[in-house]
């Protein structure tokens, strides 16, 4: 019968002295690297403090006006949610590699997202804003194609982990590509998908609020004008309307995704 060893087990590397030396390293290389004074530094906390303190004061008188203007963002975010979900939703199952039709087909798809997600929406916003002028249409189509490329990315690669019994016993009835997508593909990925498509939309309503600074309507709209203006008690309104809004609509997005879990 084999001996049991009377020795406590070895402890183990404690790696806190290693990381703390990296993070020191690190820490140098980025104010090297910037060349960052901290002269410099202190003496612009003085100028931020007094810039911030110009925000002290918000007006609220015309909130009636702010919460249309919020609404309008949650609009555009909305709208650019659906033309991402109706995108990615007709280009994923190509992007899928067991439900696409053919290699070519699949490659076409899979750089049509790339390309999409590649494509800041805020340069979008910048070539929508000059094609179609001011509003809260730029900021929608500019939401919708950027994003349409992450949705189709998730979507696709969701589809691809699909059970293979799953999918030959709906094509073991005769049915066509398009309803073994229908009846196999989006049923068993349905919850991913909604969560998924909340995430999206959590973080349009974020963005929208920044897109509308370059004109693409909406409450950044008239942040971009207040500030401009000089107006920072309407300006510091405003951006506490949009972070109240964010804030809640954050809370709900999450509590929702985990009720889908």
């Amino acid at each position: 019968m084999k001996k049991l060893s009377a020795l406590p087990p070895k402890k183990p590397f404690n790696p806190a002295p290693v990381w703390f030396s990296l993070w020191i390293v690190l820490l140098w290389l980025i104010v090297f690297d910037l060349d960052i004074s901290f002269q410099t530094l202190l003496y612009g906390v003085e100028d931020m403090a007094e810039y911030f303190s110009r925000y002290t004061a918000p007006d609220f008188s015309e909130m009636s006006r702010y919460l249309q203007l919020m609404a309008q963002t949650i609009a555009t975010a909305l709208w650019g949610t659906l033309i991402a979900f109706v995108t990615a939703f007709l280009l994923a199952p190509f992007a899928a590699r067991n439900l696409t039709p053919g290699r070519a087909t699949y490659r076409i798809a899979r750089e049509t997202l790339n390309f999409l997600r590649a494509m800041p929406d805020l340069l979008l916003a910048l070539i929508f804003v000059a094609a179609l002028g001011l509003g809260p249409l730029p900021g929608a189509l500019a939401l919708g194609v950027h994003t349409a490329g992450f949705l189709g990315k998730f979507f696709a690669e969701n589809l691809e982990r699909i059970d293979k019994g799953v999918i030959e016993a709906v094509q073991a009835t005769g049915a066509s590509r398009s309803q073994v997508v229908m009846y196999a593909g989006w049923p068993s990925i349905l919850r991913e998908a909604i969560g998924y498509t909340l995430y999206i939309m959590d973080r349009n309503v974020r963005m929208a609020s920044v897109l509308g600074l370059v004109g693409a309507g909406g409450i950044g709209l008239a942040l971009h004008d207040t500030l401009r203006l000089v107006k920072y008690d309407e300006s510091a309104a405003l951006i506490l309307v949009i972070l109240s809004v964010i804030l809640v609509f954050d809370y709900f997005s999450t509590w929702l995704r985990g009720k889908l879990t």
